[in-house]
């Protein structure tokens, strides 16, 4: 059985494994090896079935991955044992992507993805950098107008998804984000620091990235992953084989 941990010290349980859903919405402007079709609303609708039967709760989305919180909303059950988690600050329109950091942009990429994902609340919302992480933990509006959504009850948890060290070890040390995504896989262990790190201050960690965007062999690199003290390893696709291959890979370990 797929194990689920809790996300830090306050936050939901999640399984081991999480479904990262770019691939349902996007496919311009990627940095995938090979191209690929959207999927049909039947083809979504079979991949999420699949993955819920395996033991997958948790779906992970965002603004930038263009239909995927339409298509999540439609096709996920109405069910609080099932997370999901978006992100706020970066768009995808006209084949292109652009950040805002503004309280006015994050209050309406809140307010569209409640209506898109057909939630109540979200469950999990993280910060998406842009690579400018201090900039926009120091001067940006981010925390503040997250803050405010959160005390509103419109979100859960907190999150921030950097690119750099110096950004998540800043990030840890405000003591405002219940949880971090982090770059790490067996072949790009930069970020190793953070995950004790983290662990000792009660923020989950999840894990982006870590089949080195299929450059990897899942068979060592999500039992590596597992063992770490981590929350939950996200991976994507449409291949419901190869992902149910991930989630018994985990529940080995």
């Amino acid at each position: 059985m797929l194990d689920r941990r809790q996300l830090g010290s306050n936050g939901p349980l999640i399984s081991t494994i999480g479904f990262g859903a770019f691939k349902i919405g996007r496919n311009e402007g990627i940095k995938y090896e090979h191209s690929y079709d959207l999927p049909t609303d039947e083809q979504v609708a079979s991949l999420i079935h699949g993955l819920l039967q395996a033991g997958v709760n948790y779906f992970d989305t965002a603004p930038a991955y263009g239909l995927s919180e339409k298509r999540l909303g439609e096709h996920l059950p109405a069910s609080d044992q099932i997370i999901v988690s978006t992100k706020v600050g970066e768009t995808f329109q006209d084949g292109r992507s652009t950040h805002d950091f503004s309280a006015g942009g994050i209050d309406q990429s809140i307010d569209r993805s409640l209506r898109l994902l057909r939630r109540p609340r979200l469950d999990i919302v993280f910060i998406h950098s842009d690579g400018n992480d201090l900039s926009i933990l120091e001067s940006s509006d981010a925390i503040p107008a997250l803050r405010r959504r959160q005390e509103a009850g419109d979100i859960g948890v907190m999150g921030f998804s950097g690119k750099t060290l110096q950004g998540h070890e800043h990030a840890l040390s405000l003591d405002v984000f219940g949880a971090l995504m982090v770059e790490y896989n067996l072949g790009n262990r930069e970020q190793e620091p953070i995950l004790a790190k983290a662990q000792a201050r009660g923020v989950g960690v999840v894990i982006k990235k870590g089949l080195g965007s299929g450059t990897l062999d899942p068979h060592e690199a999500i039992p590596f992953l597992a063992k770490e003290p981590i929350t939950s390893i996200v991976v994507g696709g449409l291949d419901l084989d190869h992902l149910l291959d991930d989630v018994r890979l985990a529940t080995q370990v």
